[in-house]
Order: structure tokens, then sequence, then C-alpha cells
């Protein structure tokens, strides 16, 4: 399981554990990415994939949950996959339609379904289930977009030279506009043409929170490195 995250109550400030609210307050939805063909894994289900014990999905909804746990201000949940993929109780499941029309596609996907459960939240988190460290970052994104500009769109994280898109704090209506122009959500759109036109506050964060686990080797080598 994940290690606990530092406290992060300074952070926060007066927004922790404001959940439920239907305005542009500062809680957070989340959307998990966890479709794809698992090519590079041979066709494996990569969410399903575990390591160090659990799931690649199961490490990342526990890390949300942690987080929540100290006074992160989470609201839904919500995982894109397709519905072999069991997920916890409490966890939204979306998914393009038709499937496999890429990660801006499930994005819009996401948003849509998390429209339709009640009250929404002004900021969206983005996460993917081959990042298993990714809920990591949360807290520090959503101070950087909270120090960023005003007409900041989102905050993401940056490994290296390389933008990070998808792991990213997001203001809702800036990135449903992105992943769904004039209402219609894109398919087999790449990530920076459509994200890469917002305004975005990029962070450095540690290789090891970005790190993602796309072949079977780098999966061996993040379970081989688990905290002892």
């Amino acid at each position: 399981m994940p290690d606990q995250p530092a406290d992060h109550a300074a952070i926060l400030g007066p927004a922790a554990g404001a959940t439920g609210t239907s305005d542009e307050s500062g809680v957070v939805d989340v959307v998990v990415l966890a479709g794809g063909t698992g090519k590079r894994l041979g066709g494996a289900v990569k969410p399903d994939v575990v390591a160090r014990g659990a799931r690649l999905l199961d490490h990342v909804l526990a890390g949300l949950e942690q987080l929540r746990d100290r006074g992160l201000p989470l609201g839904h949940v919500c995982v894109v996959a397709p519905a072999a993929v069991d997920l916890p109780t409490g966890v939204l499941r979306a998914l393009e339609d038709p499937p496999l029309g890429g990660p801006v596609a499930g994005i819009a996907a996401g948003l849509e379904s998390l429209d339709q459960c009640g009250p929404t939240a002004g900021l969206i988190g983005l996460l993917t289930c081959d990042a298993p460290s990714s809920w990591r970052a949360l807290p520090g994104l959503i101070e950087a977009l909270r120090q960023s500009e005003p007409g900041a769109d989102g905050a993401c994280a940056l490994d290296g030279d390389h933008v990070q898109y998808l792991l990213g704090l997001y203001h809702r209506r800036a990135l449903a506009a992105a992943v769904a122009p004039d209402g219609v959500p894109l398919r087999d759109t790449a990530v920076r043409r459509s994200l890469g036109r917002l305004r975005i506050t990029a962070i450095p964060v540690p290789h090891g929170v970005v790190r993602d686990l796309d072949t079977w080797a780098e999966v061996r080598a993040w379970d081989t490195d688990a905290p002892k």
C-alpha cells in the first residue's frame, strides 16, 4: 500500500474538508484514466496489473483516500475503465463511446459522468492508473494553482523537460472546453494538442511520483523498488 503522505493542513488552509459544494470552491473531483489496450504489456488489462501487493489502480485509489483522510478537499472519484475492471463501492465509472478513443475522449467521458452525479466541484484532478504514485502530486498542484496568476487554467507536473498534462489539476470549465469544444468530445486527439492550449503552471515533481509503468520490465522494477 502507498506510504502515508505528509500532513497537508498548512497547504489547504480554510478550504480543507469542504466537500459536497457546487460552486467554484477548492473541492477537487478526480478523473483516473484506466483504459487503453495495454499493448506494451502484451494486451494485459493495465489497471488490473498487480505490483507491491495490489493492483495499479488500487494504489491510486488508496492514495486518494489517504489524502482525503488527511484533509484534502476531494469530492467524487471517477475511473475511466471498461466494465471488466472492478471498482470499489462509491467510485464512479465512465468510458468513451465507442471505446478506445484516446485519453482526451476518456477525460470528456469522465467529466460527463461527474456532471451527472449531483453537486460538482470547481476543480478536476487528472491521474492515470499506470502512474501508481501520481496521487502524491495533488497537494502540490493545489498549492501551485492557488499561487498562479489570475486566469490560469490549471497546474500540472513537470518531469525534467516534459510537461505531464495527464498529471494535473484544472479548472473544470477550462478542461471541459479543451476536451469537448462546443460540447462535442474529441476523439483520437493528442493530449498535447488539446490540453497544450490551456494556460498551465507546470511544477517540478519527483520522478518517482510521475513514474509510469508501461512495460513488464517497468512493473517489475517498481515492484522491486518498494519501500522496505
